[in-house]
């Protein structure tokens, strides 16, 4: 680290509940270790980079961008309301694929590289490539994957049921089962 350089934590950001736990938790360790805190929303033009360039009427980039932009500015306000996270932070966004994003700014062996671990199944695992296990592979520094909350599969649950338009009891949602009626 250079002189007047601060370590980093630098945390994923998509707006799922995923990278939201993964800010909160990345603030809270930069909290902790007097780090700046790095929230990274990476972008691509719709189609991936390959189907831009070829594209007869190719979108401006700059909207593309403004829209990543504006993606971050609602996770943050989603995650830490209008105060922020209450360490020094800086918002980036960078285009890219979402893993190669994160490990190219975090490039600094002191960094710490927060993601969110995510819901993997076996589906999900062959559509959508896990960007916790790209950064883990070849980030140069230190990588934290949080782990989804244990309300999440009970959110999972609860919105099945409602699509499937199953009965719902709201005393499950608050105790974990129905009191018995007498």
């Amino acid at each position: 680290m250079g002189e007047g350089e601060r370590r980093r934590v630098v945390a994923g950001v998509s707006g799922s509940l995923e990278s939201l736990a993964a800010l909160h938790r990345g603030a809270y360790e930069a909290r902790r270790g007097g780090a700046e805190l790095l929230a990274v929303l990476a972008w691509q033009p719709p189609g991936g980079e390959l189907a831009h360039r070829r594209a007869m009427y190719a979108s401006p980039v700059v909207d593309f961008r403004r829209e990543a932009g504006e993606r971050l500015r609602t996770a943050l306000r989603a995650a830490f309301g209008e105060s922020g996270p209450g360490v020094p932070f800086q918002g980036l966004v960078v285009r890219g694929s979402p893993g190669r994003a994160l490990v190219v700014t975090a490039d600094r062996a002191d960094d710490l590289l927060v993601v969110g671990a995510g819901c993997r199944g076996r589906m999900r695992r062959a559509l959508f490539p896990s960007v916790a296990r790209y950064c883990v592979a070849h980030a140069g520094c230190p990588v934290l994957a949080v782990p989804p909350s244990p309300l999440r599969s009970e959110l999972v649950t609860v919105h099945r049921r409602i699509g499937l338009r199953l009965p719902l009891d709201a005393r499950e949602l608050t105790n974990g089962s129905p009191r018995p009626t007498s």
